[in-house]
């Protein structure tokens, strides 16, 4: 074989010379290698850092792609070497290895000591599609069989699933799941596949209904299929043989029996047309299911409204949802072969959705791996992301997809927000609502339909109920509070917006071909823009601006950014209907569509106010989504204990997806009845939810509160003086005293790529039970937080991870780590523990972030082990810290000799505090002491940003 150099102009000749089987380029920026059998035809090795490269892998020798959405770094073209040795190419930078198998393609990585992290663990997969008439390629690939590495990431999925490994994972958006083609590693290196396509991770093969797959389903009396049992008011009016359970999505709604159709209470609010009340359906199905394979069977139930699963008799799952929201609920049954299990499913459908799929058990090789198989691609096409941390494989990311921009200070603080607020007066009640009870709040959030009801897409406000908007947010301002507001991709066609979108050819229009109507009023016809278009996007802003940015909107809530034009359509009517976009048909774009929306949001505030910080909020996300200024929260989740515990995880790899900023709806946003009826005897269970979800919420990147009815104000969740009340004050308020440690923890995220709500396994991945736990995490470097997720516990179980002592952070005794401890958890209390060495600063009580800049911080060390924590400062709200406008006071806590150190003050801002008082308190091992955040001193100092040493007495 030879090598060559291939630069410049000489590329396209060499890439044209690849065609024939046992060749290698080098070219500017790596190696192009053609394997001599196999699937891949070109083989491209492309450097984008020390510990940054890509692969692409093609099943023709040609390698022109179309350009990354997710990706913004370039290629560079030094620090690196690539030669030949005995039938692989390996390509070296200072600090890894990537080889090329020079007779089949595989690629593989090693670390800078020599050691494997990543192989392919066979030939790229092809398969060529044909998409609305243009060719394409679904696409896979598979690493690392047999592995007992440590995966997250992934973007957020709401299945209780922390290690990926041994998962199944689908990434295709939706209300409550964001897809992010990321992941991460226990052996510090990530994977970003680049495909914008609907994405599996585990299992390359789709999930198939039971009873159309290889399980055998036998019903009663030994028929074929489910036995399905139709009751109404618990009187059964049908019964019949189903092959499968699948009204999964609308068209399936046809397979419903006539006989045991009713008006639903969703539908008419708990009576037909008549006025007598509607009939309560039931469906009832049983059957026995034989597997033809033993092992380990995964299966999905896709499902809203009241539902029970039991399998051999057993309870399996029991949960909730909103009707018009339904999504997956994963359970695994261990099969033998053979050997039936007899299967019950109990369903209130209350004009609800349901559908049972299923998967094989795969070889254990297999199943503990890596993979990712795509609908929709042209090459495999993936980022290998080095580094000797998880925090380093993040910073990876991010240098290959955009730093994650900061967030103004005041998004920080506590957000108030309901479905919905109906007119300006609710909302500027909101206001002295809290300020009236001394209650901190930062953020009104004004939901959707402030427009005329037949004006959905005109950003205006309708006069009848908001006449003086502007007024309305200078209020909300001189009162020292932000305003945010609901904008979506959606339009009436009625409206001017529509119109000019259409005229610019920026448009989808195949939900108005088919005559969608919405759910307002009398319910309208609908569809969205084209932001994969620039002029749909540019007019989009432009848009928004006119109507709204002018009158002082401070933040942007970009809903339904899936994008959801139509709910419960299949996915392949959803891919038909966002499209085409500008770049191709839906289904070769359905993930990104959230990225480039905000992406032209984003832009247009940049030119708008260029020195203010913006701020996003959306409900779906893609790779490359923190450098729009956006966070993501989870979508319309269900009021229920399963969903507050299910965030716990979905946050936390959301996180380690390298997307800082996430947040939730307190209370979850859908009740169920007996909640929203308020009845007597379920208003407790309501209250503590609310608390238990707010606890939780305090210590989240975002602190939101959000959700329909009951309203979701402090002061309507219980009254003044109540349990309820004076806990849901204490967690507002504590916040706010601990804006100093999480306002560095977002400044860290920029200048230091850090992670806001970490998974323990980041910091402490030696400990291999910290890999599965999916009901705690860190809260930055120093808070342990381990949320209460039960009705009526007083207690629960946290795991302390060991290398470290721990201290409860209310108490302030000390626990050794590396052991689980049963911890007492008062309603009015969530468990919360700081580790050894932490130097954690704290603020005074405010109303609102700023209101007291210049007030002494409060430095508590916690001894027992050497730590430092570096406080930072700014304005606030402008893009000088990109400059160099910020200031940090470095602080440093030497355990032997008991002295603090306040290092000298690096940098500097327009407005900073020159003089400031540091209040200094010590916790160590046999000085434990209560948390007073107003108590005494121990030592009091006058910092000038000179440095200063401090001993413990």
């Amino acid at each position: 074989m030879s090598l060559r150099l291939v630069s410049g102009l000489a590329l396209a000749a060499a890439l044209a010379s690849a065609a024939h089987a046992g060749t290698v380029q080098r070219t500017a920026d790596g190696v192009i290698v053609t394997p001599d059998r196999g699937a891949e035809k070109a083989v491209r090795l492309q450097v984008y850092g020390d510990e940054l490269i890509r692969v692409t892998e093609t099943p023709t020798p040609s390698l022109a792609l179309p350009a990354s959405l997710m990706v913004v770094a370039h290629p560079v073209t030094t620090g690196f070497t690539v030669e030949e040795r005995a039938g692989h190419v390996v390509l070296k930078t200072a600090k890894l290895s990537a080889e090329v198998d020079t007779a089949d393609g595989r690629v593989r990585f090693r670390d800078a000591a020599g050691q494997e992290t990543l192989a392919e663990s066979g030939e790229a997969g092809f398969a060529p599609v044909t998409v609305e008439g243009q060719p394409y390629t679904a696409v896979r690939q598979q690493w690392n069989r047999g592995t007992d590495e440590g995966l997250y990431g992934l973007g957020q999925h709401q299945n209780r699933q922390m290690n990926y490994n041994g998962e199944d994972v689908e990434l295709a958006q939706h209300n409550m799941d964001v897809a992010v083609p990321f992941v991460v590693s226990t052996k510090n290196y990530g994977i970003l596949w680049d495909n914008n396509s609907i994405t599996r991770f585990g299992n390359p093969k789709s999930y198939a209904a039971v009873g159309d797959d290889a399980l055998k389903v036998t019903g009663e009396g030994g028929q074929p299929g489910f036995t399905a049992h139709y009751y109404l008011d618990g009187k059964e009016v049908v019964t019949r043989q189903e092959a499968t359970i699948d009204y999964q999505y609308i068209k399936d709604q046809a397979k419903w029996p006539a006989a045991a159709k009713s008006q639903t209470v969703a539908a008419t609010g708990g009576q037909n047309t008549a006025g007598n009340a509607v009939q309560k359906q039931t469906v009832v199905w049983t059957g026995n299911v034989t597997a033809d394979k033993t092992g380990v069977h995964k299966f999905r139930l896709y499902v809203s409204s009241y539902v029970k699963v039991f399998a051999d008799g057993q309870e399996i799952v029991n949960q909730w949802r909103q009707n018009w929201n339904p999504w997956y609920r994963n359970f695994e049954l261990p099969m033998t072969a053979g050997k039936p299990v007899a299967i019950r499913i109990e369903w209130e459908p209350n004009a609800g959705y349901i559908g049972l799929v299923h998967n094989d058990p795969r070889p254990a090789e297999d199943l503990h791996s890596i993979g990712f198989a795509s609908d929709v691609g042209h090459a495999v096409d993936y980022y290998y992301v080095g580094a000797s941390s998880m925090d380093g494989v993040i910073a990876g990311y991010r240098a290959l997809t955009g730093k994650a921009v900061m967030m103004p200070e005041w998004a920080y603080g506590f957000w108030q927000s309901r479905q919905r607020y109906k007119d300006q007066d609710e909302i500027l009640g909101v206001l002295s609502g809290y300020r009236s009870r001394g209650l901190p709040l930062d953020n009104v959030v004004e939901d959707w339909f402030y427009w005329r009801e037949d004006a959905w897409g005109s950003h205006e406000f309708d006069p009848a109920r908001f006449p003086d908007p502007k007024g309305m947010i200078d209020r909300l301002h001189a009162g020292h509070a932000h305003f945010m507001i609901s904008i979506w991709p959606k339009f009436y066609p009625t409206t001017d917006n529509y119109k000019e979108l259409k005229a610019a050819g920026a448009v989808y229009t195949r939900n108005l071909d088919a005559h969608e109507h919405d759910w307002v009023g009398k319910g309208y016809e609908n569809t969205d823009y084209d932001p994969y278009n620039p002029k749909g996007r540019a007019i989009y802003w432009r848009q928004v601006k006119e109507r709204l940015a002018v009158l002082g909107v401070d933040a942007w809530w970009m809903d339904a950014s899936e994008p959801d034009i139509h709910s419960n359509l299949s996915i392949e009517q959803r891919a038909y209907r966002m499209g085409p976009t500008a770049m191709g048909p839906g289904a070769a774009f359905f993930n990104s569509f959230p990225l480039v929306h905000a992406e032209g949001v984003a832009d247009g505030w940049r030119q708008f106010k260029p020195d203010t910080r913006g701020f996003i909020l959306t409900r779906s996300g893609f790779a490359g989504l923190q450098r729009t200024g956006a966070a993501v929260w989870s979508g319309d989740v269900a009021a229920r204990w399963d969903d507050l515990r299910n965030q716990i995880s979905a946050g936390v790899n959301f996180s380690l997806s390298g997307i800082p900023n996430w947040t939730h709806d307190i209370g979850g946003f859908a009740v169920e009845d007996r909640y929203s009826r308020q009845n007597p005897a379920d208003v407790p269970e309501w209250r503590e939810l609310y608390t238990r979800w707010f606890q939780f919420g305090a210590f989240s990147p975002l602190f939101r509160s959000h959700g329909e009815f009951p309203y979701r104000e402090i002061y309507e969740i219980a009254p003044a003086g109540s349990d309820t009340y004076k806990t849901l004050e204490y967690y507002d308020k504590l916040r706010y005293r601990l804006l100093p440690y999480i306002y560095t923890l977002a400044a860290d995220t920029y200048a230091k790529d850090g992670t806001i709500m970490r998974g323990l396994v980041m910091d402490f991945p030696k400990d291999r039970k910290v890999w599965s736990i999916d009901d705690q995490y860190l809260f930055g470097p120093s808070l342990l937080v381990a949320p209460v997720t039960r009705f009526k516990a007083r207690s629960r179980d946290v795991y302390l991870p060991a290398g470290t002592d721990w201290y409860d952070f209310y108490a302030g005794t000390m626990q050794r780590g590396g052991r689980t401890v049963t911890v007492d958890a008062p309603c009015e209390r969530i468990p919360v523990f700081v580790r050894a060495g932490s130097i954690l600063p704290t603020g005074p009580e405010m109303h609102y972030t700023r209101e007291k800049i210049d007030a002494p911080i409060t430095l508590t060390v916690y001894a027992g082990a050497d730590g430092q924590f570096s406080l930072y400062e700014d304005d606030g709200t402008s893009l000088g810290y990109q400059q160099g406008a910020f200031a940090r006071v470095p602080l440093k806590w030497d355990d032997r000799s008991g002295t603090l150190s306040i290092g000298a003050r690096q940098g500097h801002y327009p407005g900073m505090v020159v003089t400031r008082t540091f209040r200094i308190r010590w916790v160590g091992p046999n000085r434990p002491r209560a948390l007073d955040l107003d108590g005494p001193a121990d030592v009091t100092v006058t910092y000038t940003g000179k440095p200063l040493t401090v001993r413990r007495k």
